[in-house]
């Protein structure tokens, strides 16, 4: 990265520059695991505002914890399943929810998920996360 000699670089010029690698990884696996449409949509939702979150979103959590060999991409889905749900995050947890789909999850197992979530974190929880999977799993069904 080149910087303007009229300007002092900041923060963000530094770690993009360290994280460029990364981020660039982390965007292929998200748009390998939701699409490049709703990657694309997520990344403009915020417009320039939000350039710097998905910049930490695609090296940090996709380009480096998604990455790891540690865990099948199945289960890091039902966990944040899990979490999404527990935290009461519905649209973060809709996008989990498609992404687990995609990565092989089957709705029993995201309804396993679910009941356990059921019973460590409360019915209403389990809930609003039964709603969401109802609409994930009737979308996906359809032609």
């Amino acid at each position: 990265m080149i910087f303007s000699e009229n300007r002092v670089p900041t923060f963000w010029d530094y770690a993009l520059m360290d994280t460029k690698d990364l981020a660039e990884k982390g965007l292929k696996l998200r748009k390998e695991l939701f699409g490049d449409a709703a990657v694309e949509q997520r990344m403009k939702a915020f417009g320039e505002f939000g350039e710097p979150l998905q910049h930490i979103i695609n090296a940090y959590a996709y380009g480096d914890i998604w990455s790891r060999p540690g865990l099948s991409l199945g289960v890091k889905s039902l966990a944040m399943i899990a979490m999404m749900a527990a935290a009461n995050r519905p649209a973060e947890l809709r996008v989990h929810l498609a992404g687990a789909l995609k990565n092989g999850c089957t709705p029993e197992e995201i309804r396993e998920v679910l009941l356990l979530v059921a019973l460590y974190c409360g019915i209403p929880a389990a809930n609003e996360a039964h709603r969401a999977a109802i609409d994930v799993l009737a979308g996906e069904r359809k032609p």
